[in-house]
């Protein structure tokens, strides 16, 4: 989670939506998420939520610079 609201402005509602996101991306583990999760010895577990923290904040910036 705290990759996904890093830097994002003081907004209820932005760290609602980059919760959501998170969640979404954590549960479902599309593409590049479901691959990751497999590594061996641990890595796995923490990277597929790295990765679901990069992804969530990708869009989280990109709603940022569009609609703000």
């Amino acid at each position: 989670m705290w990759i996904t609201l890093f830097f994002v402005p003081h907004q209820l509602s932005l760290f609602i939506i980059g919760f959501v996101l998170f969640r979404f991306f954590d549960i479902k583990k599309p593409w590049l998420i479901d691959k990751v999760q497999y590594y061996s010895g641990g890595i796995g577990i923490m990277a597929d939520d790295i990765l679901a923290g990069i992804f969530s904040r990708i869009i989280i910036y990109i709603g940022v610079i569009l609609f703000l």
